[in-house]
Protein backbone atom coordinates (compact mmCIF):
# COMPACT_ATOMS: atom_id res chain seq x y z
CA UNK A 1 0.00 0.00 0.00
CA UNK A 2 2.80 2.39 -0.87
CA UNK A 3 0.31 4.66 -2.59
CA UNK A 4 -1.33 5.50 0.76
CA UNK A 5 1.96 6.95 1.98
CA UNK A 6 2.43 8.93 -1.24
CA UNK A 7 -1.13 10.24 -1.17
CA UNK A 8 -0.98 11.15 2.52
CA UNK A 9 2.08 13.31 1.86
CA UNK A 10 0.41 14.75 -1.25
CA UNK A 11 -2.76 15.78 0.58
CA UNK A 12 -0.83 17.08 3.61
CA UNK A 13 1.45 19.24 1.48
CA UNK A 14 -1.45 20.41 -0.68
CA UNK A 15 -3.14 21.72 2.48
CA UNK A 16 0.12 23.38 3.54
CA UNK A 17 0.39 21.32 6.73
CA UNK A 18 3.61 20.17 8.31
CA UNK A 19 3.67 16.67 9.77
CA UNK A 20 3.31 18.20 13.22
CA UNK A 21 0.38 20.38 12.16
CA UNK A 22 -1.52 17.45 10.69
CA UNK A 23 -0.75 15.38 13.78
CA UNK A 24 -2.16 18.12 16.01
CA UNK A 25 -5.30 18.49 13.89
CA UNK A 26 -5.83 14.71 13.65
CA UNK A 27 -4.91 14.14 17.31
CA UNK A 28 -2.32 11.50 16.51
CA UNK A 29 1.41 11.33 17.09
CA UNK A 30 3.57 13.08 14.51
CA UNK A 31 5.91 10.08 14.49
CA UNK A 32 2.99 7.92 13.37
CA UNK A 33 2.34 10.20 10.38
CA UNK A 34 6.02 10.24 9.52
CA UNK A 35 6.21 6.45 9.66
CA UNK A 36 3.13 6.13 7.42
CA UNK A 37 4.53 8.61 4.89
CA UNK A 38 7.84 6.76 4.82
CA UNK A 39 6.10 3.37 4.40
CA UNK A 40 7.41 2.02 7.70
CA UNK A 41 3.91 1.16 8.88
CA UNK A 42 0.53 0.65 7.23
CA UNK A 43 -2.30 2.70 8.70
CA UNK A 44 -5.51 1.15 9.94
CA UNK A 45 -8.85 2.30 8.58
CA UNK A 46 -9.43 4.11 11.87
CA UNK A 47 -6.15 5.98 11.44
CA UNK A 48 -7.03 6.91 7.87
CA UNK A 49 -10.36 8.28 9.11
CA UNK A 50 -8.53 10.43 11.68
CA UNK A 51 -6.16 11.74 9.02
CA UNK A 52 -8.80 12.31 6.34
CA UNK A 53 -11.00 14.57 8.44
CA UNK A 54 -8.56 17.49 8.95
CA UNK A 55 -7.40 17.11 5.35
CA UNK A 56 -10.99 17.58 4.18
CA UNK A 57 -10.96 14.36 2.16
CA UNK A 58 -12.63 10.97 2.22
CA UNK A 59 -10.83 7.79 3.21
CA UNK A 60 -11.51 6.69 -0.38
CA UNK A 61 -9.16 9.45 -1.55
CA UNK A 62 -6.27 7.39 -0.16
CA UNK A 63 -7.18 4.63 -2.64
CA UNK A 64 -7.06 5.96 -6.19
CA UNK A 65 -8.69 4.17 -9.06
CA UNK A 66 -6.50 1.32 -10.24
CA UNK A 67 -5.68 3.09 -13.48
CA UNK A 68 -4.60 6.31 -11.74
CA UNK A 69 -2.48 4.40 -9.21
CA UNK A 70 -0.09 3.34 -11.97
CA UNK A 71 0.76 6.98 -12.64
CA UNK A 72 1.74 7.82 -9.06
CA UNK A 73 5.50 7.80 -8.71
CA UNK A 74 7.16 6.01 -5.85
CA UNK A 75 10.06 7.70 -4.16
Amino acid sequence: MWFVSVLLRHWRERRGYSVRELAKRARVGFVTISRIENSHISPTVTMLEKLAKPLGISVRDFFPARRAARHIRRK
